[in-house]
C-alpha cells in the first residue's frame, strides 16, 4: 500500500463532467449531484484503512452539510476490483447499504474520471461551489490509518460550510492522505 498526499487546491478549476453508474441503479452526472451551494466529488473505496478510519464520520457530516447547507456529494470507486475484490460493485451497494450513504456511490470502471480529475488517493476530495469552480482540495480531518479523537476539528466540514455560504473556500488547506489509486495494468 502506496500512501500519498493531494496536490494544492487550484481555486476556479472546473469539474469535468462524467455520467457513472451508481448502486442504486441510476447514471449520475455532476449536475445530478449538484446541491444549491455545491457539490463534494470524493474518490473513495471499500478497502482502504484511511478511508474506514473516517467513514461513520464522513456519513454524518455529509448528511448534516446536504439537510442543513444545501451541499451535496458524490463518492466515486475508481480502484480496479480485479485486484481489489473488497471494491467490487457488489460489495460497494452492500458498503452504502451498511453505512447509510447519503449520497450516490458510483464506480470509475474506466478510470477516466479519477485521470481527468488528477485523483491521486483514497479519499481525494474536491469541493466545488455551485458554478463547479473548485474551492476545496483538503483532508476530512487530522485521521490517518486511524480515526481522530472526536473533538479534532472537522476539516472537510468547516470548509464546505464556507463554501456553501460564500462560494469560496478557505485559503489554508491541508492536503489529504490515503492510498493510492489502484490503476489497472495498461
Amino acid at each position: 500500500m502506496v500512501s500519498l498526499t493531494t496536490p494544492v487546491c487550484d481555486f476556479g478549476w472546473k469539474a469535468p463532467d462524467f455520467s457513472l453508474p451508481g448502486v442504486d441503479g441510476m447514471a449520475w452526472t455532476p449536475l445530478d449531484a449538484m446541491g444549491p451551494k455545491g457539490l463534494l466529488v470524493m474518490f473513495i473505496c471499500n478497502h482502504c484503512p484511511y478511508v474506514k478510519a473516517i467513514r461513520p464520520r464522513l456519513v454524518r457530516d455529509l448528511a448534516e452539510l446536504k439537510r442543513d447547507h444545501g451541499i451535496h456529494a458524490i463518492a466515486i470507486m475508481s480502484n480496479d476490483p480485479a485486484e481489489y475484490p473488497e471494491d467490487s460493485f457488489e460489495n460497494m451497494k452492500q458498503v452504502a447499504r451498511d453505512f447509510d450513504f447519503p449520497f450516490p456511490y458510483v464506480i470509475d470502471e474506466t478510470q477516466q474520471v479519477a485521470k481527468a480529475y488528477g485523483a491521486v488517493c483514497t479519499p481525494d476530495f474536491f469541493g466545488f461551489n455551485r458554478s463547479f469552480e473548485l474551492q476545496y482540495r483538503g483532508r476530512f480531518d487530522a485521521s490517518r490509518k486511524e480515526t481522530a479523537p472526536e473533538d479534532a476539528r472537522r476539516d472537510l466540514f468547516e470548509a464546505m460550510k464556507e463554501v456553501a455560504a460564500t462560494q469560496r473556500g478557505p485559503a489554508e488547506q491541508i492536503p489529504s492522505m490515503g492510498c493510492s489509486i489502484k490503476w489497472k495494468e495498461a
